[in-house]
């Protein structure tokens, strides 16, 4: 699970830094027999695993699990980062890395491509959804974890990879060079839904606030002034940067506080405020969480729930409500230390907890009970009185034109209806109920488009 982390600064880091040389220098100095007693244990421990244990191990390795043995025993999300892990974490936090632009998982040992990413190497090179990928620049895949594989596939930016890919169970293997380009991960995804804007943020990192800013522009310049409100989905979203949290609930908060954190230390305690501007331009917003909606995505959901911004919908979210910090150690990684809690505007800290939506709605799969049902309305009636507002129907029948009574073409007019006007309407690509390659039905988003759409309706009769 990603998790919550400060945005570090170089002055950040050397305040932190002298913050450990003075807590080591405090234990220096009050040092006491079962302190030394203690370490005695672990020395004693450490010499006899290194000359016992059935398999040869290095003094490295014993170290690092014992560190973080150490970190991981205070909660769970405490741990310490060897230099690999460490370079991992901030590519995932930055957003962008050299390689093929190809979301993957494992199958069978293999490497099955789950999605291109768009304008990347992969994408313009015709690679598809379930492709899978057998070989790396002609040795197989066969027997590396998804890690390794991943790591093979990334690389220095310019640099050619030929990739050996397999498609459909019965498909001839063929190959593709592909040049690793810069790779930027995509955290904001957006689109229309009629006349609301939806905008699904999928983690937190240094790319989010920037994609957020385009998605909103691009709705309003499409939607222009029929755009009635926004949904916000931070359904599984499993957090990221603190920052990023903090600019995005400002993107749509004019002033207050957002979010405010508390250490061990009253000192140390920092509150986050927002700035004037609201870029929804006071329209009404619906965020979406569920238990997937971690850390980040709670401070967003908690700040727009507390200044009554935005109307939360869908499940309990996680309840991760610490911060941890990124503490590196130079000449080896990091270690990831939780520092402190943090609490939304209210005062109340998640912590175990998550954020409670204002509406709850489980996911569901909707199905028309009455279809196929011949109901009578009054119209049906013999002798029925006429509404004198309905006109008359036609008493004469045009003229018969040329043709008159052959069978129309195939497939009628483009656009045009079954002659018994009854067929249901093809689906189409936007809502994808039933259309290939789309998802299915969402009802949690369905319930936030009608929330929306009501309260614009109520607004506007209000007016």
């Amino acid at each position: 699970m990603r998790i919550v982390k400060r945005a570090a600064t170089a002055a950040a880091l050397v305040f932190l830094g002298a913050g450990v040389a003075t807590v080591t220098a405090q234990v220096n100095s009050n040092n006491s027999s079962e302190t030394y007693r203690q370490l005695n244990l672990f020395g004693d421990v450490f010499e006899r695993v290194r000359a016992e244990y059935v398999e040869t191990t290095t003094d490295e390795q014993l170290i690092e699990s014992a560190i973080n043995g150490m970190l991981t025993s205070l909660d769970p999300h405490s741990s310490y980062l060897n230099r690999k892990s460490f370079q991992d974490m901030q590519v995932q936090t930055r957003g962008e890395f050299g390689g093929l632009g190809i979301e993957v998982t494992m199958e069978n040992g293999l490497i099955k491509v789950v999605s291109p990413i768009d304008d990347t190497p992969a994408f313009r090179a015709g690679l598809q959804p379930g492709d899978l990928i057998i070989q790396l620049n002609g040795e197989a895949v066969m027997g590396l974890s998804l890690n390794e594989a991943v790591e093979k596939m990334r690389g220095p930016v310019g640099s050619d990879i030929k990739v050996t890919v397999r498609r459909g169970e019965a498909g001839e293997p063929f190959e593709v060079t592909l040049t690793r380009a810069v790779i930027k991960v995509q955290s904001v995804r957006f689109r229309t839904e009629g006349d609301i804007g939806y905008v699904r943020i999928t983690s937190f990192n240094e790319q989010t606030q920037q994609g957020l800013e385009k998605a909103i522009a691009a709705i309003q310049q499409q939607l222009g002034g029929k755009l009635k409100g926004y949904v916000l989905d931070l359904r599984n979203n499993p957090g990221g940067l603190l920052d990023q949290a903090v600019s995005v609930s400002d993107t749509f908060l004019e002033k207050g506080e957002i979010v405010s954190t508390r250490g061990r230390k009253a000192e140390e305690g920092t509150r986050y405020n927002a700035k004037p501007g609201d870029l929804a331009k006071g329209l009404p917003v619906v965020v979406l969480v569920n238990g997937g909606s971690a850390s980040a995505s709670e401070i967003v959901a908690g700040a727009l729930q507390d200044h009554k911004r935005a109307l939360i919908l869908g499940t309990q979210s996680f309840g991760k409500g610490s911060v941890q910090t990124i503490i590196p150690l130079p000449g080896h990684g990091a270690m990831r230390l939780t520092t402190a809690r943090y609490y939304t505007p209210s005062g109340k800290s998640i912590q175990a907890l998550g954020i409670t939506p204002d509406i709850e709605v489980h996911p569901a799969r909707v199905e028309e009970t009455d279809q196929g049902l011949i109901r009578r309305r009054e119209s049906d009636l013999r002798g029925a009185l006429r509404n004198p507002d309905t006109p008359r129907p036609a008493t004469t029948q045009p003229a018969p034109g040329p043709g008159a009574g052959a069978a129309p073409a195939p497939g009628g007019a483009p656009g045009s209806a079954p002659a018994n006007g009854n067929a249901p309407a093809a689906p189409s690509a936007e809502n994808g109920e039933g259309a290939p390659n789309q998802p299915p039905f969402d009802y949690q988003l369905a319930r936030a488009l009608d929330l929306l759409r009501g309260v614009a309706l109520f607004q506007a009769r209000a007016n």
